[in-house]
């Protein structure tokens, strides 16, 4: 690799390595691995723990000062209160690591008094490495990244996450789907957030969007987008969005159409959007009723929606 890397990807990187070492020699015999339940359809391995352990290990050998935010630690290692922070998913695709699917990756990134500077997403199954440092640009190994260049949502090829967690609204998701997968070209839930946002980086995919998210998951894909030359935000389109738990990427001009399309599912939407949404999706939900398609729903919900971008699919 002939890039001339920051020096805190450059141990970022040493990092991921070291635990994709780990998680593919087990991958190897994955019938082995032992798995606990952290909540309904949240698993946690011993591959989870020592890949983040790995990395913890390598973060501050190098910079003992710093702190340290992972998903399954916490903040208990590094430095407390400080103003460089490694933001950690060990392993993110956990569920598709058990079931052998090869899509999950390690996500690294580093924040500098609350705002993500460093970035490195690593897929050990292909050896992808994705690195970013603010005002750097992204990278796939040694290959500069772009957004993708479609510019009507119709053409647009986006990605998703599904609900799964005790709580989420399925109803609400379902009719939230159905009104992308009827205004693009496809929808893909591909399962490991960080990967998502840097295939959007890399121009694979227009666009993502998920609901649910942790700022582990976001991060360092985050930033691989903004400096592909791609916007990430809530799905209000509103800038600050790492601890809100939605997120949305994709290139400016699909960015732009997916909020005018999901902006009235964010906590951050008006009164009467959110009105018109719960009505929607309270046909769907309702015991005793006659069961209404999602399609339907999308329909009722087309009917009190605002105008759409010119540039959006119809219905």
């Amino acid at each position: 690799m002939s890039l001339n890397l920051h020096p805190m990807v450059n141990v970022a990187v040493k990092a991921a390595r070291a635990a994709g070492s780990l998680i593919n020699r087990a991958a190897l015999d994955i019938e082995s691995v032992r798995v606990s339940q952290k909540k309904a359809n949240d698993f946690v391995t011993e591959v989870d723990q020592a890949a983040e352990a790995v990395i913890i290990e390598t973060l501050l050998q190098a910079y003992p000062d710093h702190g340290i935010w992972a998903e399954e630690s916490g903040s208990e290692h590094g430095a407390q209160n400080a103003e460089c922070v490694w933001i950690i998913d060990p392993l993110d695709g956990t569920t598709n690591f058990i079931h052998g699917l090869p899509t999950y990756c390690v996500s690294i990134a580093l924040a500098v008094r609350g705002k993500v500077e460093q970035a490195v997403v690593y897929d050990p199954t292909r050896n992808d490495l994705f690195t970013a440092t603010k005002g750097r640009g992204a990278y796939l190994n040694d290959r500069r990244l772009r957004v993708s260049k479609r510019t009507q949502l119709k053409e647009s090829l986006v990605s998703t996450g599904f609900p799964y967690r005790e709580g989420d609204d399925f109803d609400q998701y379902l009719v939230m789907m159905g009104e992308v997968m009827r205004r693009t070209a496809g929808l893909r839930r591909p399962g490991a957030a960080a990967l998502d946002l840097a295939y959007v980086a890399a121009g694979y995919t227009d666009g993502f969007f998920e609901k649910g998210l942790q700022p582990w998951d976001v991060a360092a894909g985050s930033l691989l987008v903004q400096e592909a030359g791609g916007l990430v935000g809530n799905f209000s389109g509103e800038s600050d969005f790492l601890d809100q738990q939605e997120c949305l990427a994709g290139n400016p001009r699909v960015y732009a159409q997916l909020v005018g399309v999901l902006g009235k599912y964010s906590k951050f939407a008006g009164a009467g959007e959110k009105a018109a949404v719960r009505q929607s999706t309270l046909s769907i939900s309702s015991r005793g009723a006659a069961p209404v398609s999602p399609a339907a729903a999308v329909e009722a919900l087309a009917e009190a929606a605002p105008a759409e971008d010119a540039n959006a699919a119809p219905l």
